[in-house]
């Protein structure tokens, strides 16, 4: 047993942290990029999908077509904050809040991931950064849904979750260095 004040394993989380040299992998485009209308009508049309970022989250809900799934940080490019309220029509169907750094895709970000998609959806609001939930989204998934991610200054990338992407995410998440965090302690709302 641990000494009072010393942190056990159990208080600590998986998390894959993105070694530089992996960077210009992830940053390669995994489907077609799309802007403006063309963006729109793309989304419009969409089936099953989800969202990971807040721009395109935002877009989805205000051209009134919900993604199953939806991650957001409240930030774009770090820096503009988003309003809570931006995010209210896919928080309603439920929301859960997780932790998750800059550079690292943490093990409670694929859980929430997983189990909003077994509950029928809503919105993960992420404490840090989202940029890896698209991993977690291609990875959870159905077979044949699509997932947007958004790439700033470009547009939205339109990815389908088949057998292919679903097993090239695997090989990356297989790449990402292994670590164990403390669990974080989120912010109060």
């Amino acid at each position: 047993m641990p000494r009072a004040g010393t942190r056990s394993a159990s208080s600590d989380e998986r998390a894959w942290w993105v070694p530089e040299s992996l960077r210009p992998t992830l940053a390669e485009r995994y489907g077609p990029v799309y802007a403006g209308p063309e963006a729109d009508r793309r989304i419009r049309a969409l089936g099953v999908f989800a969202t990971c970022g807040d721009r395109v989250t935002a877009r989805a809900i205000e051209l009134g077509h919900l993604p199953l799934v939806g991650i957001v940080d409240y930030k774009t490019r770090r820096e503009e904050e988003i309003p809570r309220g931006t995010f209210e029509a896919l928080a309603r169907r439920r929301t859960v809040r997780v932790a998750n750094p800059p550079g690292y895709l943490t093990e409670d970000l694929r859980s929430a991931v997983r189990k909003l998609i077994a509950q029928g959806g809503g919105l993960i609001e992420v404490a840090g950064e989202e940029d890896m939930g698209s991993l977690a989204l291609v990875e959870a998934m159905p077979a044949g849904s699509i997932v947007l991610y958004g790439i700033p200054g470009e547009g939205v990338s339109f990815v389908l979750a088949d057998a292919i992407a679903k097993e090239h995410v695997r090989l990356l998440i297989g790449q990402l260095e292994l670590r164990r965090l403390p669990r974080t302690k989120l912010p109060a709302r």
